[in-house]
């Protein structure tokens, strides 16, 4: 198994008040770089545990990662990640957020001023540069938070239901334009998602993921061309074989 993302045979077990509680358990995977992969599954079944440790912000109790080539041992710079809770600093404007992480790494200034800029444009957001967070929509912080993490040119963008929190209408608008910013910067994306429809818009591939422990039960490619209609026959199709492959419990819409 190769890949520019690789988990092999990771396990994850967390001690809690009441004992050791696994997780997740023998996880390979492997992300080609410029894929865009969603993991689907119930709650709790360990999906966005996988992505945080992908990003290195949590290490494996088993297994390696290795992304660009090089296991990882904590953050790497070939990563972002997008959280569903945007985490924006409430007392910073929408172009002080956006320029955050690059300061956190040393760009010079102009060199942030300039990207953050760019960033800004790529996400509809060029009037909004000097607006504070409170003074924006759900969406429009998300969107700066997606701003944000492209801002350090990533080569993986990891995301961890960044719309889960948004009403359709919004959340499908911005479904769309990720898969246009995906489009324009051809960088790898990992999608955390409980719900099965988004995973078939979004996803070249779907991993789906069993409850607690969470292991991988299916490898689904979704061979649809972009714009999708999930009102095709097609589309419901492979959202009906996800439907199975999660079990009685099934997925959300």
């Amino acid at each position: 198994m190769t890949g520019f993302i690789e988990c092999i045979d990771i396990g994850k077990i967390y001690q809690g008040r009441t004992g050791a509680v696994e997780a997740l358990r023998g996880i390979n995977v492997a992300c080609a770089e410029g894929e865009f992969v969603c993991l689907l599954g119930l709650s709790g079944c360990g999906k966005s545990t996988l992505l945080q440790m992908i990003a290195g912000l949590e290490p494996p109790s088993s297994g390696q990662i290795i992304v660009a080539g090089r296991e990882l041992d904590g953050p790497s710079q070939a990563t972002s990640i997008v959280f569903q809770d945007h985490g924006l600093f409430p007392w910073m404007s929408v172009q002080q957020n956006v320029e955050f992480n690059m300061k956190a790494r040393g760009v010079k200034s102009a060199e942030r001023r300039a990207r953050a800029v760019e960033m800004l444009e790529l996400t509809g957001l060029a009037g909004f540069a000097g607006r504070y967070p409170h003074e924006l929509s759900g969406g429009m912080r998300q969107r700066v938070g997606i701003a944000r993490a492209l801002t350090t040119r990533p080569r993986a963008l990891l995301m961890d239901e960044p719309f889960g929190a948004l009403d359709a209408q919004t959340r499908g608008h911005l479904q769309a334009e990720l898969l246009e910013i995906w489009a324009s910067q051809r960088t790898t994306v990992l999608f955390v998602t409980h719900s099965i429809d988004e995973a078939v818009f979004l996803a070249d591939r779907i991993l789906v993921f069993t409850p607690r422990p969470g292991q991988l039960s299916a490898n689904v490619p979704v061979d649809l061309p972009r714009p999708r209609d999930p009102r095709s026959a097609a589309f419901a199709e492979i959202a009906a074989s996800l439907r199975a492959a999660l079990g009685p419990e099934g997925g959300s819409e």
